[in-house]
Protein backbone atom coordinates (compact mmCIF):
# COMPACT_ATOMS: atom_id res chain seq x y z
CA UNK A 1 0.00 0.00 0.00
CA UNK A 2 1.23 3.93 -0.92
CA UNK A 3 -0.36 6.61 -0.16
CA UNK A 4 1.72 8.21 -2.97
CA UNK A 5 -1.13 9.71 -4.95
CA UNK A 6 -2.43 13.10 -5.98
CA UNK A 7 -6.02 12.47 -4.84
CA UNK A 8 -6.40 13.49 -1.12
CA UNK A 9 -9.30 14.43 1.05
CA UNK A 10 -10.84 17.44 2.91
CA UNK A 11 -13.09 16.77 5.90
CA UNK A 12 -15.89 17.42 3.89
CA UNK A 13 -15.10 15.09 0.90
CA UNK A 14 -14.32 12.59 3.01
CA UNK A 15 -17.68 12.95 5.23
CA UNK A 16 -19.13 12.54 1.68
CA UNK A 17 -17.67 9.46 0.89
CA UNK A 18 -18.52 7.68 3.83
CA UNK A 19 -22.30 9.00 3.78
CA UNK A 20 -22.22 7.74 -0.35
CA UNK A 21 -20.26 4.12 0.82
CA UNK A 22 -23.32 4.17 3.71
CA UNK A 23 -25.77 4.62 1.17
CA UNK A 24 -24.79 2.39 -1.34
CA UNK A 25 -24.15 -0.45 0.92
CA UNK A 26 -27.70 -0.13 2.49
CA UNK A 27 -29.20 -0.13 -0.91
CA UNK A 28 -27.62 -3.68 -1.01
CA UNK A 29 -27.17 -3.74 -4.84
CA UNK A 30 -23.88 -5.45 -5.27
CA UNK A 31 -23.10 -4.40 -8.87
CA UNK A 32 -23.70 -0.92 -7.90
CA UNK A 33 -21.46 -0.88 -4.88
CA UNK A 34 -18.93 -2.83 -6.54
CA UNK A 35 -18.37 0.20 -9.02
CA UNK A 36 -17.18 2.55 -6.30
CA UNK A 37 -13.92 0.17 -6.14
CA UNK A 38 -11.04 -0.32 -8.67
CA UNK A 39 -10.97 -2.95 -10.84
CA UNK A 40 -8.36 -4.09 -8.82
CA UNK A 41 -9.27 -3.55 -5.65
CA UNK A 42 -8.38 -6.10 -2.47
CA UNK A 43 -10.01 -6.85 0.38
CA UNK A 44 -10.27 -7.98 3.55
CA UNK A 45 -13.33 -8.20 5.16
CA UNK A 46 -12.89 -10.72 8.23
CA UNK A 47 -10.70 -13.55 7.07
CA UNK A 48 -12.08 -13.46 3.93
CA UNK A 49 -9.35 -12.00 1.37
CA UNK A 50 -11.84 -10.41 -2.19
CA UNK A 51 -9.90 -9.12 -5.05
CA UNK A 52 -11.73 -7.17 -7.79
CA UNK A 53 -14.92 -6.29 -8.50
CA UNK A 54 -16.28 -9.55 -9.63
CA UNK A 55 -15.24 -11.18 -6.20
CA UNK A 56 -16.69 -8.01 -4.82
CA UNK A 57 -20.05 -8.64 -6.39
CA UNK A 58 -20.24 -12.08 -5.51
CA UNK A 59 -19.17 -11.65 -1.85
CA UNK A 60 -21.90 -9.21 -1.16
CA UNK A 61 -24.48 -11.23 -2.95
CA UNK A 62 -23.73 -14.23 -0.52
CA UNK A 63 -22.96 -11.59 2.22
CA UNK A 64 -26.93 -9.96 1.80
CA UNK A 65 -28.12 -13.56 1.18
CA UNK A 66 -27.07 -14.47 4.62
CA UNK A 67 -27.85 -11.16 6.42
CA UNK A 68 -31.24 -10.01 6.02
CA UNK A 69 -33.42 -6.93 6.71
CA UNK A 70 -29.05 -5.47 6.79
CA UNK A 71 -29.42 -1.62 8.01
CA UNK A 72 -26.00 0.00 8.37
CA UNK A 73 -24.41 3.39 10.04
CA UNK A 74 -21.23 4.31 9.16
CA UNK A 75 -19.14 7.40 10.81
CA UNK A 76 -15.38 8.80 9.81
CA UNK A 77 -13.30 8.44 12.63
CA UNK A 78 -9.95 10.13 10.82
CA UNK A 79 -8.63 10.83 6.95
CA UNK A 80 -5.45 12.05 5.73
CA UNK A 81 -3.80 12.24 2.03
CA UNK A 82 -5.70 9.55 0.46
CA UNK A 83 -7.01 7.44 3.27
CA UNK A 84 -10.27 6.96 5.46
CA UNK A 85 -10.54 4.90 8.46
CA UNK A 86 -14.46 4.36 9.41
CA UNK A 87 -15.91 2.84 12.46
CA UNK A 88 -19.57 1.73 11.51
CA UNK A 89 -22.27 -0.91 13.14
CA UNK A 90 -25.06 -2.78 11.21
CA UNK A 91 -28.17 -4.77 12.24
CA UNK A 92 -29.26 -7.62 10.32
CA UNK A 93 -31.10 -11.36 11.25
CA UNK A 94 -30.32 -14.65 9.99
CA UNK A 95 -32.35 -17.05 8.35
CA UNK A 96 -33.89 -18.59 11.96
CA UNK A 97 -34.53 -14.88 13.26
CA UNK A 98 -31.50 -14.09 15.58
CA UNK A 99 -30.58 -10.12 15.48
CA UNK A 100 -27.13 -9.08 15.76
CA UNK A 101 -25.47 -5.92 15.46
CA UNK A 102 -22.02 -6.27 14.02
CA UNK A 103 -19.49 -3.17 15.11
CA UNK A 104 -16.15 -2.56 13.21
CA UNK A 105 -13.72 -0.63 12.00
CA UNK A 106 -12.52 -0.47 8.25
CA UNK A 107 -9.42 1.23 7.02
CA UNK A 108 -9.86 2.60 3.30
CA UNK A 109 -7.31 3.14 0.73
CA UNK A 110 -8.44 5.62 -2.35
CA UNK A 111 -6.74 5.73 -6.47
CA UNK A 112 -6.29 9.13 -8.06
CA UNK A 113 -9.73 8.68 -9.34
CA UNK A 114 -11.02 8.08 -6.24
CA UNK A 115 -12.47 4.44 -6.65
CA UNK A 116 -11.26 2.73 -3.53
CA UNK A 117 -8.32 0.01 -4.14
CA UNK A 118 -7.47 -1.25 -0.64
CA UNK A 119 -10.14 -2.39 2.25
CA UNK A 120 -9.46 -3.48 5.37
CA UNK A 121 -12.15 -4.58 7.28
CA UNK A 122 -12.29 -5.80 11.14
CA UNK A 123 -15.72 -7.05 12.48
CA UNK A 124 -17.37 -8.45 15.85
CA UNK A 125 -20.98 -9.32 15.70
CA UNK A 126 -23.38 -9.25 19.13
CA UNK A 127 -26.59 -11.31 19.41
CA UNK A 128 -29.72 -8.74 20.68
CA UNK A 129 -32.90 -9.70 21.04
CA UNK A 130 -35.65 -7.49 18.16
CA UNK A 131 -36.31 -5.22 20.91
CA UNK A 132 -32.54 -4.09 21.17
CA UNK A 133 -32.30 -2.74 17.94
CA UNK A 134 -31.53 0.78 17.20
CA UNK A 135 -31.51 1.12 13.49
CA UNK A 136 -35.69 1.79 12.48
CA UNK A 137 -35.99 2.83 8.75
CA UNK A 138 -37.61 1.09 5.96
CA UNK A 139 -34.83 -1.03 3.98
CA UNK A 140 -32.50 1.72 2.14
CA UNK A 141 -30.01 4.32 2.81
CA UNK A 142 -30.79 5.61 6.41
CA UNK A 143 -32.84 9.01 6.21
CA UNK A 144 -30.58 11.94 6.65
CA UNK A 145 -32.50 12.82 10.54
CA UNK A 146 -32.00 9.30 11.62
CA UNK A 147 -29.47 9.14 14.43
CA UNK A 148 -26.22 8.42 13.69
CA UNK A 149 -23.80 6.14 15.65
CA UNK A 150 -22.13 9.14 18.13
CA UNK A 151 -25.84 9.93 19.20
CA UNK A 152 -27.23 6.59 19.71
CA UNK A 153 -24.48 6.06 21.81
CA UNK A 154 -22.64 3.41 20.03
Amino acid sequence: MSDQTRFSFSLASATAKVRAAEDAWNGRTPAKVALAYSPDSCWRNRAEFVEGREEIEQFLTRKWARELDYRLIKELWAFGGNRIAVRFAYEWHDDSGQWFRSYGNENWEFDDQGLMRFRHASINDLPITAGDRLFHWPLGPRPTDHSGLSDLGL
